[in-house]
Protein backbone atom coordinates (compact mmCIF):
# COMPACT_ATOMS: atom_id res chain seq x y z
CA UNK A 1 0.00 0.00 0.00
CA UNK A 2 2.67 2.50 0.99
CA UNK A 3 4.46 2.26 -2.34
CA UNK A 4 1.20 2.97 -4.20
CA UNK A 5 1.08 6.25 -2.30
CA UNK A 6 4.72 7.25 -1.97
CA UNK A 7 6.05 5.91 -5.29
CA UNK A 8 3.02 7.01 -7.29
CA UNK A 9 0.55 9.56 -5.93
CA UNK A 10 3.01 11.56 -3.81
CA UNK A 11 5.21 12.04 -6.88
CA UNK A 12 2.26 13.05 -9.08
CA UNK A 13 0.88 15.41 -6.41
CA UNK A 14 3.89 16.81 -4.48
CA UNK A 15 1.73 19.62 -3.06
CA UNK A 16 -0.38 17.09 -1.13
CA UNK A 17 0.70 15.65 2.21
CA UNK A 18 -0.28 11.97 2.38
CA UNK A 19 -0.84 10.57 5.87
CA UNK A 20 -1.61 6.95 6.71
CA UNK A 21 -4.78 6.75 8.78
CA UNK A 22 -4.75 5.20 12.22
CA UNK A 23 -6.87 2.03 12.09
CA UNK A 24 -7.78 2.56 15.75
CA UNK A 25 -9.43 5.86 14.88
CA UNK A 26 -11.12 4.56 11.74
CA UNK A 27 -13.09 1.52 12.91
CA UNK A 28 -14.46 0.79 9.47
CA UNK A 29 -11.04 0.78 7.81
CA UNK A 30 -12.52 2.36 4.69
CA UNK A 31 -9.91 5.11 4.33
CA UNK A 32 -6.25 4.08 4.22
CA UNK A 33 -4.67 7.50 3.60
CA UNK A 34 -5.55 11.16 3.92
CA UNK A 35 -4.47 13.46 1.12
CA UNK A 36 -4.14 16.75 3.01
CA UNK A 37 -4.60 19.80 0.79
CA UNK A 38 -4.40 22.27 3.70
CA UNK A 39 -4.92 22.29 7.46
CA UNK A 40 -8.60 21.35 7.37
CA UNK A 41 -9.32 19.94 3.90
CA UNK A 42 -8.42 16.47 2.71
CA UNK A 43 -9.51 13.71 0.38
CA UNK A 44 -9.34 10.02 1.19
CA UNK A 45 -7.66 7.09 -0.50
CA UNK A 46 -8.63 3.48 -0.11
CA UNK A 47 -6.23 1.02 -1.72
CA UNK A 48 -7.61 -2.25 -3.03
CA UNK A 49 -5.01 -4.80 -4.12
CA UNK A 50 -6.25 -6.68 -7.18
CA UNK A 51 -5.41 -10.29 -7.86
CA UNK A 52 -4.80 -11.35 -11.42
CA UNK A 53 -8.21 -13.06 -11.48
CA UNK A 54 -10.20 -10.16 -10.06
CA UNK A 55 -12.07 -7.75 -12.27
CA UNK A 56 -12.02 -4.34 -10.61
CA UNK A 57 -14.24 -2.90 -13.34
CA UNK A 58 -17.24 -4.55 -11.68
CA UNK A 59 -16.38 -3.46 -8.14
CA UNK A 60 -19.14 -1.65 -6.26
CA UNK A 61 -18.97 -0.20 -2.79
CA UNK A 62 -21.22 -1.40 0.01
CA UNK A 63 -23.84 0.70 1.78
CA UNK A 64 -21.59 0.74 4.86
CA UNK A 65 -18.73 2.14 2.79
CA UNK A 66 -21.02 4.75 1.22
CA UNK A 67 -21.98 5.89 4.72
CA UNK A 68 -18.36 5.91 5.81
CA UNK A 69 -17.31 7.94 2.76
CA UNK A 70 -20.13 10.44 3.42
CA UNK A 71 -18.95 10.91 7.03
CA UNK A 72 -15.43 11.44 5.73
CA UNK A 73 -16.60 14.11 3.27
CA UNK A 74 -18.56 15.89 6.00
CA UNK A 75 -15.47 15.96 8.21
CA UNK A 76 -12.71 16.73 5.69
CA UNK A 77 -14.56 18.21 2.69
CA UNK A 78 -13.16 15.79 0.13
CA UNK A 79 -14.22 12.65 -1.65
CA UNK A 80 -12.77 9.20 -1.00
CA UNK A 81 -11.12 7.55 -4.00
CA UNK A 82 -10.63 3.81 -4.41
CA UNK A 83 -7.28 3.01 -5.99
CA UNK A 84 -6.85 -0.48 -7.41
CA UNK A 85 -3.27 -1.73 -7.40
CA UNK A 86 -1.34 -4.63 -8.86
CA UNK A 87 2.31 -4.98 -7.87
CA UNK A 88 2.32 -1.51 -6.34
CA UNK A 89 1.12 0.13 -9.56
CA UNK A 90 -2.17 2.00 -9.96
CA UNK A 91 -4.44 0.08 -12.31
CA UNK A 92 -7.37 2.49 -12.58
CA UNK A 93 -5.20 5.33 -13.91
CA UNK A 94 -8.25 7.49 -14.67
CA UNK A 95 -8.50 8.04 -10.91
CA UNK A 96 -5.44 10.31 -11.13
CA UNK A 97 -7.39 12.91 -13.11
CA UNK A 98 -10.32 12.60 -10.69
CA UNK A 99 -7.96 13.25 -7.77
CA UNK A 100 -6.43 16.23 -9.61
CA UNK A 101 -9.91 17.76 -10.05
CA UNK A 102 -10.73 17.15 -6.38
CA UNK A 103 -7.52 18.87 -5.24
CA UNK A 104 -8.41 21.93 -7.35
CA UNK A 105 -11.95 21.93 -5.97
CA UNK A 106 -10.73 21.73 -2.36
CA UNK A 107 -8.21 24.53 -2.87
CA UNK A 108 -10.94 26.81 -4.27
CA UNK A 109 -13.30 26.20 -1.31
Amino acid sequence: EKSVIYDNLAKIFPEVKFIETDPKLDQSGDVDYLGCVDDDKAFGIQIKPVTAKANFGNYSISQRMKGSFKKFKNKFGGEVFIVFSIKEQIQNKEIIEDIRKEIKRLIRK
